[in-house]
C-alpha cells in the first residue's frame, strides 16, 4: 500500500550534485558545436542525427581518463549500432506496430548490457531514447549510411569534449573521489555519537572503495605522479570508523577535501607505522574484476527478469498508444523504459515522477514556442537552455529534470520544421500515462523474485567474511598482516553488496518473505568487526600491515 511518506520521498528535492555541471557544460558544448554547424551548412533538420551521438558527452564523468575513453567507446559504439539498427527498420518498413517492437527490443538490451556494465548515470535511457526515436523517422535504404556517418560523428566529438579536462586536470576524477571520501568521513563524525548510523558508515564505506577503486583504474604513469597522498587521506578516512565520533575532527577532513576540489597541492597526513604500511601496499592494487557480461544473460540472472520487464511494458505501451491513435509512439516507449527501475517500488515512484515532470515540462514547452519559432538560433538556444536545466536538476529530483527534458526532446523535433503544438502536446501527454500505466503493470506481471535469492546470497557472503574478520581479530602477530588487510577488503566489499541486495529486495512488491532481521543484526556485527580491525590498525598492533 502507497503511504503519504512514500509520495513525500518521490516528490522531495534534494541537494545538488557536486559535478552536475561537467556533463550538463560537456552537453551544452557538443550539441551546440554541431548543431550550429548544421545551421550554417542550412541541414539543421539533420540535427537528430548527430544529436543521438552527441548526447553521448553526458557519460562517464566520474571515471579516470583511461576508464573513461574505454568507458565512452564502449557506449558510443552502442549508440551507434542502436541508431543503424533503428534506422535499418525505418527503411525497411512503415508499420509501426513492427517498429514499436523493434523499438522495445532495443531499450531491453540496451537495459540489460548497460546494468551489466554498470555505466552508470544516465545509463540507457539516452540511448533508448535517440534509438526510439530514429525508428519512427521515414528513412530510405540508401540514406542510413549518411545519417549512421553523423551519428558516428557526434559520437567522435563527444568522447573529445569528455576527455578534454585531462589536459586541464589530469587528476581531476581521482581527487573528486578522495575528497568525497573525506567528506563522508566528516558526516559520519557529526552523527551523534551515541546513536551509531548505520547509513553513515556503510556510506563511507562505500565512498572509501570507490576512490580505491578509482586510483586503482588511474594509468600506471599517473599514479606514479600522485604519489602515496591519496591513499593516506583515505586511510585517515577509513580511520573514523574505527573510534567513537568526534565532531571536532569534522573540520579537518573538510579542508582536505576542499583543497583537493580546488586543485591544490594534495596533503600528506601523518600516520601510524602499520596505517603508513598500509599506503604502501596501496601501489600494487589493481581495480577489482568485473563480472563479464555474459553473466548477465545467463539463466538465473537478476537482470534477465528487468530486460523482460522492458520489453514487454515498452511494447505494450506503443501498441497501445498505436491503438489511441498516436501516429509515433516512440515517447510511450521511452517512457516506459524510464520507468523501469531495480525494483517495483522504485518503478512507480519514476512513473509518479515521469507523469508530474512531463505535465509541467509540456506546459514549459507550450510556453517556449513563439520564441522556438521566431528563428533557428532562438531553437538551437533553448534546446540548450534545456540540456542544461536537466542536467543541473538532474541530481535534485527526477521529476524537476524531467520538466527540462520534455520540452527539450519536443524542439528536436522542431528542428526538421514546425510541427502542429496542439497536435503534438496531445500526443506526447497520452504517451507519458500509457507509459507510466503499461510499464507499471508490466512491474507487476513480470516478478523480481531473484532479488530474494541475491539477498540470502549476500548475507551467506557477508557472514563468512565476518567469520574471517573475527578469526583476523583475534590473531594478533606480524605474519597475520595480510589476512588482516585482506579480511577487512572482503568484509567492506560483503557489507556494500549486503545493503544493496537488502533495499533492492525490500521494494520488491511481490517477494518472498525476507529475513529482514537477520539481515541488520549481520549488518551491525559487520561494522562492529571492521571497526575493529581498523581500531587494532590504528594502534599499530600489526607492524608489517600492508
Amino acid at each position: 500500500m502507497v503511504t503519504t511518506a512514500q509520495f513525500r520521498q518521490a516528490l522531495r528535492v534534494g541537494p545538488a550534485g557536486d559535478g552536475w555541471h561537467k556533463p550538463a557544460l560537456s552537453a551544452v558544448v557538443t550539441l551546440g558545436a554541431l548543431n550550429l554547424t548544421l545551421l550554417g551548412l542550412g541541414r539543421l533538420d539533420l540535427a537528430l542525427y548527430t544529436s543521438a551521438g552527441g548526447l553521448g558527452a553526458l557519460y562517464g564523468h566520474g571515471l579516470p581518463y583511461r576508464a573513461r575513453a574505454r568507458m565512452l567507446v564502449g557506449v558510443l559504439l552502442g549508440t551507434v549500432l542502436s541508431t543503424g539498427a533503428a534506422l535499418t527498420a525505418a527503411a525497411l518498413t512503415r508499420d509501426a506496430a513492427v517498429l514499436v517492437a523493434v523499438a522495445a527490443v532495443l531499450a531491453a538490451l540496451h537495459k540489460l548490457l548497460c546494468d551489466a556494465a554498470r555505466v552508470g548515470p544516465p545509463g540507457s535511457l539516452i540511448i533508448t531514447f535517440t534509438s526510439s526515436s530514429c525508428a519512427f523517422v521515414p528513412q530510405r535504404l540508401g540514406e542510413v549510411p549518411p545519417h549512421l556517418a553523423l551519428t558516428a560523428l557526434g559520437a567522435a566529438l563527444a568522447w573529445l569534449v569528455c576527455m578534454a579536462p585531462a589536459l586541464v586536470r589530469p587528476y581531476g576524477p581521482e581527487w573528486i573521489a578522495t575528497a568525497r571520501a573525506l567528506e563522508a568521513a566528516a558526516r559520519l563524525l557529526r552523527s551523534d555519537p551515541g546513536r551509531p548510523d548505520a547509513a553513515a558508515r556503510t556510506a563511507l564505506v562505500g565512498a572509501v572503495e570507490a576512490a580505491r577503486q578509482s586510483l586503482a583504474l588511474s594509468a600506471p604513469a599517473r599514479r606514479r605522479a600522485l604519489g602515496d597522498a591519496p591513499e593516506r587521506l583515505l586511510v585517515r578516512a577509513e580511520a573514523a570508523l574505527a573510534g567513537p565520533a568526534r565532531p571536532e575532527d569534522a573540520g579537518w577532513y573538510l579542508d582536505r577535501a576542499r583543497e583537493l576540489r580546488r586543485g591544490r597541492p594534495l596533503p600528506s597526513p601523518d600516520l601510524t607505522e602499520a596505517e603508513a604500511a598500509e599506503t604502501e601496499a596501496a601501489a600494487a592494487r589493481r581495480p577489482g574484476p568485473r563480472p563479464p557480461l555474459r553473466r548477465a544473460l545467463r539463466p538465473g540472472s537478476a537482470l534477465l527478469p528487468i530486460a523482460l520487464r522492458v520489453a514487454v511494458g515498452c511494447a505494450a505501451a506503443g501498441w497501445l498508444s498505436l491503438a489511441l491513435g498516436v501516429g509515433r509512439p516512440y515517447w510511450a516507449v521511452v517512457t516506459a523504459a524510464s520507468v523501469f527501475q531495480a525494483n517495483s517500488t522504485l518503478s512507480w515512484q519514476r512513473a509518479l515522477q515521469r507523469v508530474l515532470g512531463n505535465l509541467l515540462g509540456l506546459l514549459l514547452f507550450t510556453a517556449a514556442l513563439p520564441v522556438a519559432h521566431s528563428g533557428p538560433v532562438a531553437l538551437i538556444g533553448l534546446g540548450l537552455l534545456c540540456q542544461f536545466g536537466a542536467e543541473a536538476t538532474i541530481a535534485r529530483s527526477y521529476w524537476l529534470a524531467t520538466v527540462f527534458v520534455t520540452p527539450m526532446a519536443l524542439l528536436m523535433t522542431e528542428f526538421a520544421g514546425p510541427q502542429p503544438a496542439g497536435t503534438l502536446v496531445a500526443d506526447r501527454w497520452l504517451d507519458t500515462c500509457v507509459g507510466a500505466l503499461t510499464g507499471l503493470a508490466a512491474c507487476l506481471l513480470v516478478t523480481n523474485r531473484r532479488t530474494a535469492t541475491r539477498l540470502t546470497h549476500a548475507l551467506a557472503g557477508a557472514e563468512a567474511a565476518g567469520h574471517r574478520a573475527l578469526a583476523a581479530v583475534s590473531t594478533v602477530s606480524a605474519a597475520s598482516a595480510p589476512e588482516a588487510r585482506a579480511a577487512r577488503t572482503g568484509l567492506a566489499a560483503a557489507l556494500l553488496e549486503l545493503r544493496e541486495a537488502t533495499d533492492t529486495a525490500a521494494g520488491e512488491w511481490r517477494r518472498p518473505a525476507l529475513p529482514h532481521q537477520r539481515a541488520a543484526a549481520t549488518e551491525q556485527w559487520s561494522h562492529h568487526l571492521l571497526a575493529a580491525l581498523l581500531e587494532r590498525r590504528g594502534r599499530g598492533d600489526q607492524p608489517d600491515t600492508a
